[in-house]
């Protein structure tokens, strides 16, 4: 198959971009700024904004698949606002979905999120929500993943816990984390893990009109997270409570900041969890206890 997957030199789109050309399919990459560098040769690389689908040329002709990953990171403000997710994540699956259904594409692989709804808490959330309408809603087969933190070689999510330090306490040697860190689970799992498993989805007629939930082997509060990353540095931390309203606030104020990189969306996302109802592993043939937990990862087992 020729697949084109949007975003695909990001930290998800370069494991899945391998993933399909060692299965042997004719990969296309398109990204803003291609970075072939990242991409092993024989993976074709071409410009696409998918907010300005003029930019678009001729990627989708006589492609099979479209797999769109392009995404804004929902640990920080975007640069040019929180309105950027509508922009990015909507308008971008729009013009993704009408540039596929012009050139005749057969199926449409869409990465979502976990909670994705389009009258959730945050920007983010809700445009998630509103793109899976949009996809559902095409002419295209189509299938939906909603993975939870994906972390791995090149991702942010084990480097954000640092930076929360940096934000709330620097120079001191405590770390307060809003809730002291228990309020907010996750289910992280290894870019390693989930890239077969959306290869299978976007490749595989049996995935067609399905919806999955896909998180890792276990469930850990923003706290456990924090102590297994300075933990893998060999660093002891102190960690402190610090009360949901006056971390609330403090975002709230700082976001309105210039060059803040958190605000209310962040706040908003610390007060719900990031887990699976119904793993979904099951329908790729994945074993939980098969995948690489967070400790893992960091070389702690």
């Amino acid at each position: 198959m020729r697949v084109l997957v949007t975003g695909g030199d990001g930290f998800v789109g370069r494991h899945l971009c391998v993933e399909l050309a060692d299965r042997d399919h004719d990969v296309v990459s398109l990204s803003r700024d291609p970075d072939p560098s990242v991409l092993p040769d024989g993976i074709e690389t071409v410009r696409g904004d998918v907010t300005d689908p003029d930019s678009f040329g001729d990627a989708f002709e006589s492609v099979d698949v479209v797999i769109n990953l392009v995404a804004l990171s929902p640990l920080f403000t975007p640069s040019g606002g929180d309105e950027m997710h509508e922009r990015v994540h909507l308008g971008g699956t729009e013009n993704v979905v009408a540039a596929a259904e012009r050139a005749g594409v057969d199926r449409i692989l869409q990465m979502s999120a976990l909670g994705a709804d389009p009258n959730g808490p945050t920007h983010y959330i809700r445009a998630k929500g509103r793109a899976e309408e949009v996809v559902r809603e095409s002419d295209l087969e189509w299938t939906i993943v909603r993975p939870s933190v994906i972390f791995g070689e090149g991702g942010e999510f084990v480097s954000f816990t640092k930076r929360l330090k940096g934000l709330f306490a620097p120079g001191v040697p405590i770390y307060p984390l809003p809730g002291g860190g228990t309020r907010t689970r996750f289910q992280p799992i290894w870019v390693g893990d989930l890239a077969p498993m959306l290869a299978d989805a976007a490749v595989e007629a049996a995935h067609a009109g399905e919806t999955y939930e896909l998180g890792g082997p276990e469930v850990l509060t923003l706290r456990e997270i924090t102590e297994l990353v300075y933990e893998s540095e060999g660093r002891s931390i102190k960690i402190v409570s610090l009360p949901m309203g006056l971390a609330g606030v403090g975002l709230k104020t700082l976001g309105s900041v210039p060059g803040f990189p958190m605000g209310a969306d962040q706040y908003r996302s610390l007060q719900f969890d990031n887990t699976t109802d119904d793993n979904d592993l099951g329908a790729f043939g994945v074993d939980p206890e098969a995948l690489t937990p967070l400790a893992a990862y960091l070389g702690l087992d």
